[in-house]
């Protein structure tokens, strides 16, 4: 209940406060869609619901990018850079996955993977990522993914009215 109350407060910010040339789609629970003009593209975004201190700002966030012709790429920003060569998982109640990247940022190893990774996301109540930092210590950041579905969904026809 507190943190919806949260979000009809935060909800007006957050779209007041997009950058130029951001078109803010609508706020569903912790996600956010969005739509930029240059370049073109569309996004569901959310930050973590649980997440330790880091350097960088977290998020998990859905891309679409009519140009290229992608319909749904993965991306997360990680807190903390990750050590090199090691595993970043994305972590379901029943599944997890391998992601590739360096330093911050993690994506799928490709289409296919992105496609199931947003089908879990779309069947599931939560997904942390984990990782291990520069400094050797195990880090995790916890997503929760009401209203998920309903973001990738609008930043979709966001794009696809394009």
């Amino acid at each position: 209940m507190r943190s919806g109350f949260c979000w009809l407060i935060a909800a007006p910010l957050l779209i007041s406060a997009a950058p130029p040339g951001r078109v803010p789609l609508g706020i569903f629970s912790g996600w956010g869609a969005f739509r930029d003009t240059s370049p073109p593209r569309c996004f569901a975004i959310a930050t973590p619901e649980s997440r330790g201190e880091g350097k960088w700002r977290s998020f998990a966030s859905v891309g679409i990018w009519p140009r290229q012709r992608i319909s749904g790429q993965v991306h997360f920003r990680l807190r903390v850079a990750r050590a090199p060569n090691s595993p970043v998982r994305l972590i379901f109640a029943d599944r997890d996955f391998a992601l590739t990247g360096g330093g911050v940022d993690a994506w799928a190893p490709g289409p296919r993977e992105d496609a199931a990774i947003i089908a879990a996301m779309r069947s599931s109540t939560s997904m942390r990522i984990a990782w291990v930092s520069q400094d050797g210590r195990n880090r995790s950041d916890g997503y929760l993914l009401k209203g998920v579905a309903t973001a990738i969904d609008a930043a979709a026809l966001g794009c696809a009215r394009r």
